[in-house]
């Protein structure tokens, strides 16, 4: 159905109501893809709940002359809602959170001191525990709750929390001082991940790009499920700490 002036009130409606329906299958496929990559103690009927309200988001905020397409729209609002619902339960106690500061801390001075990515066996040393214990820790942080690039970064001007998403190349609102925060902070992430080994590249893009899951990707590189989200966690540990880096 064509998209209708909102002005002529009872065929905008039916309209919304048709696309909400039309569209409620990516919530499910949406959902699903996340659940994936989440622990079971994240509710399924949490992530449908969220991406529901982010389909009908996307319905009411659409607008033709600045977006791409409604489905296209509807993706990226359906992922941005599921992943703030995940944001809000923010699951990471404070033991892992200082594990997590301290992985970043290590990763960033071996790559300071010797101008090359950090590798495992050089962080675990410099964490005083040996490799196993190591790989252990990045299961742990990855377990206990959703890792990702998808955050709210503050700007330099550190007065507003300014909402940008790694994979985001929509929004709702375009004004050239987004546009300039948005172009600054794409190349910190390109100078951060250029910073990164050839392998966890690969994943990124894999998981990021071509949205495969952990699995997925452990068929593709010949390595195990686990294995990869080791690799999957500490990356995003490594720009976790570049980002923060940038917001200061």
């Amino acid at each position: 159905m064509k998209y209708p002036l909102k002005k002529n009130q009872a065929a905008w409606e039916t309209w919304r109501q048709e696309s909400i329906v039309n569209y409620a299958y990516l919530v499910r496929y949406i959902a699903s893809r996340f659940a994936m990559r989440l622990p079971a103690s994240v509710l399924f009927d949490e992530l449908m709940s969220a991406g529901s309200l982010g389909l009908i988001d996307a319905v009411d905020k659409f607008d033709p002359g600045k977006h791409v397409s409604l489905e296209t729209y509807a993706r990226y609002r359906i992922k941005g809602a599921i992943l703030d619902e995940l944001r809000s339960m923010d699951t990471y106690s404070r033991s892992m959170r200082k594990k997590i500061q301290n992985i970043a801390r290590a990763a960033k001075t071996i790559e300071d001191e010797k101008g090359r990515p950090a590798d495992d066996d050089e962080i675990s040393e410099a964490l005083g525990v040996d490799l196993e214990t190591y790989q252990n820790m990045l299961t742990d942080i990855h377990g206990a709750a959703v890792l990702s690039l998808d955050d709210f970064i503050k700007t330099k001007t550190n007065d507003i929390s300014y909402q940008t998403r790694f994979q985001a190349g929509l929004r709702d609102d375009e004004n050239p001082e987004n546009d300039f925060y948005r172009a600054e902070l794409k190349s910190v992430l390109v100078k951060a991940i250029k910073k990164l080994t050839e392998k966890e590249q690969i994943v990124i893009s894999l998981y990021y790009y071509d949205e495969l899951t952990l699995k997925e990707i452990g068929e593709v590189l010949s390595l195990t499920e686990s294995r990869i989200c080791q690799i999957h966690t500490a990356v995003l540990v490594k720009l976790h700490a570049s980002l923060d880096s940038y917001g200061k």
